[in-house]
């Protein structure tokens, strides 16, 4: 019923689940009890009818039926602990399995989520992980005490009559092919369906964050027709389903149905015969029951689990795909020394890099180097290339050709774990959790205490509009920082990022998207860091870089230019044009207000 490469898919399972192992062992310990109740009950029956029913014999009847009664309630209790303590153990192995899940996606590279849908791994965390815990325990949990039930009952019915036993052993060959041909039909459909859920997920998770855009710009049916499209996808997956599974209900039933008739038509007629007696063909249809309505139940059962597996083969996309250091040569700490614990310089030699092999390359040779207590700048159009240093520096992708030194060693050997409490970064796409501004700040962290929350807030000049709100620090925000300005949650950014202590500040597109009020600010902050600290700026305004040592113009992936401000300016070229150029827009914003 279970293939080899479902057990593949299992492993995992197996690997939590056998942490609890002494929870699995009691619920286990029942089943040989449940079982004995089993087969016992039958020769009750038996003894019952035959010994006292058909003789009129009254002595010793109550003694039987209180042994009956005895048996079915130690019956009932041994189910009751075995399903409880499985229960027990698969609950813990999915919450240590989905905690394991979690920190593995937030160790993922970040090609990973490049290509991958956010609803396809929400989708991962959340209804696959409840559909293994809800179908598959449920089902394993009754197939196997089931399975081994039934066997144990035919071999006990082969030992009371083997010629009534053999009517029963003719009619399995062709219900298990008919069975095992439509659970492969689920197999496939259950796969379907979970692709289909995970897709109308991702698109939905999409258009509820994007909800504001899509009421602009009126886009409403569009977008409803779109996610229309997914959910007759999944509706339709379902109906073939639900078709499959009616199917294999059907054929279980009616087979159980012509058994039992065909067995008491022939048992009958060796009751007549005086072959078998009357307590042994009650105690065969007593349990025949026992067999065929747990095959009928298989049916439930293995669809559930054919669910639980479409899920596991999902999930287990997630757990073979490679961690962001995975198969990489890693220095060691006692190889590092306390080469890395202050920042010396930076070199950059030939570097190039794309973001697949299919793709053009978005940096193509760059050459340069950062010295401590340096400021550098990095200034060009979108797409030039500016945004990628950054990441490569804060190892977000690390397969770049050439080579990046850090302290003079080659940066994609360095864990990241080194290199990140040296850089600190205050991101253009500021993302704020739902949570206190402080937490937003310290990022949950427990070293930074609230004092260097405080003064990292004062050191951009965030404190006073801090202050001013409700509960002040832990103010909680709403998704994103809705409840605060565009500017706001800029400065929130801006102080998170100090306050991570990086001795080298990294600060993309920092003015951009802000009111003339707190780009003041910003720029006051950045001219305090220009003074103390080691900063790679991204310039969107370049009068906030024109004190850099060096000044890198990048086009196309290449630097085009360099030098300080006064060269670049003496030069006439891309610089000179950029700066115009926004000298005339910061005119005309000027004129406009």
């Amino acid at each position: 019923m279970i293939q080899s490469l479902d057990l593949k898919y299992l492993k995992h399972f197996y690997q939590f689940a056998l942490t609890y192992k002494k929870s699995a062992a009691i619920g286990i310990a029942m089943l040989p009890i449940s079982i004995a109740c089993n087969l016992l009950f039958p020769w009750l029956i038996i003894k019952v009818v035959d010994s006292h029913l058909t003789q009129g014999q009254f002595e010793g009847l109550p003694k039987t039926i209180m042994y009956m009664l005895l048996v079915l309630l130690v019956n009932y209790f041994s189910d009751a602990i075995y399903s409880y303590y499985l229960r027990k153990t698969s609950q813990y192995a999915l919450f240590d399995m989905r905690k394991d899940m979690f920190q593995r996606i937030l160790h993922l590279p970040r090609t990973y989520f490049d290509k991958t849908p956010t609803g396809v791994t929400l989708s991962r965390l959340t209804s696959d992980l409840e559909s293994i815990g809800e179908s598959f325990v449920l089902g394993v949990l009754g197939l196997v005490k089931d399975s081994l039930n039934t066997i144990a009952i035919l071999i006990m019915m082969f030992f009371i009559n083997w010629q009534m036993s053999l009517v029963i052993l003719a009619v399995f060959p062709p219900v298990l092919y008919l069975t095992q041909y439509v659970r492969n039909k689920l197999r496939d459909m259950y796969v379907i369906t979970r692709t289909s859920l995970a897709k109308g997920t991702g698109y939905l998770q999409e258009c509820l964050l994007g909800v504001k855009t899509v009421q602009l710009y009126g886009a409403e049916q569009e977008v409803e027709a779109r996610y229309l499209d997914y959910t007759t996808e999944f509706m339709r997956a379902q109906l073939k389903t639900n078709k499959y599974d009616a199917a294999l209900f059907s054929i279980i039933t009616g087979v159980t149905s012509v058994t039992i008739g065909l067995m008491i038509w022939y048992g009958s007629g060796l009751v007549l015969a005086g072959t078998v007696t009357l307590g042994v063909l009650i105690a065969f249809i007593n349990t025949l029951e026992k067999i065929f309505v747990p095959l009928r139940d298989f049916t439930s059962q293995i669809a559930s689990i054919q669910r639980s597996f479409a899920a596991f083969e999902h999930i287990e996309e997630l757990f073979v795909e490679p961690l962001e250091e995975a198969g990489r040569l890693m220095m060691t700490p006692a190889q590092m020394g306390t080469q890395l614990d202050q920042f010396e310089s930076l070199v950059f030699t030939d570097v190039k890099f794309r973001y697949n092999d299919s793709t053009p390359y978005v940096l193509n040779g760059v050459s340069f180097t950062l010295n401590k207590g340096q400021q550098l700048a990095l200034v060009g159009t979108t797409g030039s290339g500016k945004s990628t240093i950054i990441r490569l520096i804060n190892k977000v992708y690390m397969d770049y050709e050439g080579s990046i030194l850090l302290n003079g060693i080659e940066l994609s050997r360095i864990p990241k774990a080194r290199v990140l409490p040296l850089f600190s970064l205050m991101q253009q796409d500021v993302y704020l959790f739902e949570e206190s501004v402080a937490f937003n700040i310290a990022l949950g962290h427990d070293h930074i205490s609230q004092d260097d929350i405080q003064t990292a807030t004062q050191y951009v000049y965030a404190h006073e509009f801090i202050e001013q709100l409700p509960e002040q620090y832990d103010f909680r925000l709403k998704t994103s920082g809705s409840n605060l300005s565009a500017g706001q949650t800029q400065l929130i950014s801006f102080a998170r990022a100090v306050a991570q202590g990086g001795q080298v500040m990294m600060l993309d597109e920092a003015t951009s998207s802000v009111d003339s009020i707190t780009e003041d600010l910003i720029q006051k902050a950045i001219n305090r860091l220009f003074q103390s600290k080691t900063v790679i700026a991204i310039a969107h305004r370049l009068s906030t870089i024109r004190h850099s040592d060096q000044i890198l113009v990048m086009d196309a992936g290449k630097i085009v230019e360099r030098g300080n401000h006064s060269d670049l300016l003496s030069q006439n070229g891309v610089y000179a044009g950029l700066l115009n150029e926004g000298q005339e827009i910061a005119i005309q914003d000027e004129i406009s207000l």
